[in-house]
């Protein structure tokens, strides 16, 4: 009996010791978003953006298309691997878009051209950006990436977590956290490489990325940003106190074998936008990231669903948003120009 009470009375102390360790840790990180948002929504103010008064109505709804990527590359998966040997691993658009005979799911498609391509894909259009790479496919058919040789300056992942969230709705496929392990960002990495990843707000998400995943691609913890996200008038999407949501989210940079100087990075970070009307869709890193990697980097995102200028994109859905019905059209304004220019909604 001495010995039950004991233990039990561990399991307590043990009990308030983790839960008062995770109100310090929240407590910590509500003062840097309420200090550093105000500071920063108050220059957003001051330049023109987040006004009290909408300068411009919401669009009414967001267009819907039934996407079919994944369940493609669930079918393409029973087809036979293409000989790797005789491959040549990147194909590229002609001046004619994207010829009905390429192979989507065993090469990545390149749009070398400096111009927005629209192709066509099983009868739904697509708007391709210019210079951008892409490959179709889920974790088990990821080698052409390895076998085009490129090593990557920046590296985003942005993983589909599992939460109960995303079951109920059921608009994407989650994937354990252990089977990351299998994307071979070391094959991918180029020395001191930038790798980012998204991570949601649960505690044991964030402590398998910095103590198992990135150890395991021998990459060095240097930093935690926040994305704070904001509606148009500046206020948070989500109370700070909420139990539910915050509304913020966690990004974990790291460089993979650091060990030569580079521009350091700050520990604590936050970004702040109005988040994409787009579920789940994160703002670009480009900008932001651009003094802490080389000067002219190659840069792939990893879970893509839309593809970016210069950038090779990686998913089972990696063309999802690109499809011409999130786009509008408008004439462009000088007279000599006569071709439309793609606007986004």
């Amino acid at each position: 009996e001495v010995m039950n009470k004991f233990l039990q009375d561990l399991f307590y102390f043990s009990f308030y010791q983790f839960f008062s360790l995770l109100f310090l840790i929240f407590s910590q990180i509500r003062l840097v978003v309420l200090e550093g948002s105000r500071a920063l929504l108050e220059a957003g103010r001051q330049c023109g953006y987040l006004t009290e008064v909408l300068t411009a109505p919401p669009s009414e709804s967001m267009p819907s298309h039934e996407c079919r990527l994944a369940a493609l590359c669930d079918m393409a998966k029973q087809l036979p691997l293409t000989d790797e040997s005789l491959m040549a691993p990147v194909q590229m658009l002609n001046r004619d878009g994207l010829d009905p005979s390429l192979d989507l799911f065993s090469y990545i498609t390149e749009n070398p051209f400096d111009c927005t391509y629209e192709v066509t894909l099983m009868k739904e259009k697509y708007l391709l950006p210019p210079r951008s790479r892409f490959l179709l496919s889920d974790i088990t058919r990821m080698h052409p990436l390895v076998n085009s040789g490129d090593k990557f300056d920046l590296i985003v992942l942005d993983p589909p977590w599992e939460n109960k969230s995303v079951k109920r709705s059921n608009r994407y496929s989650s994937l354990p956290s252990s089977q990351l392990k299998q994307l071979p960002v070391p094959a991918l990495a180029a020395p001191e490489c930038l790798v980012v990843t998204w991570v949601t707000n649960r505690a044991k998400h964030l402590r398998f990325i910095k103590e198992e995943l990135y150890p395991y691609w021998a990459v060095e913890v240097l930093a935690e940003w926040l994305w704070v996200k904001v509606t148009q008038t500046g206020e948070f999407v989500f109370p700070l106190d909420s139990p539910h949501k915050k509304p913020y989210e966690v990004l974990v940079l790291g460089r993979h074998r650091s060990g030569t100087d580079r521009a350091e990075l700050p520990e604590q970070r936050l970004l702040i936008s109005v988040p994409s009307v787009l579920h789940s869709q994160k703002p670009s890193l480009s900008a932001v990231l651009k003094p802490y990697i080389s000067p002219e980097p190659k840069c792939l995102e990893l879970f893509a669903r839309s593809l970016q200028r210069d950038w090779t994109s990686w998913g089972n859905e990696v063309i999802k948003f690109q499809h011409s019905s999130y786009f509008t059209r408008e004439r462009a304004e000088e007279p000599s120009m006569t071709s439309e220019t793609v606007i986004i909604q």
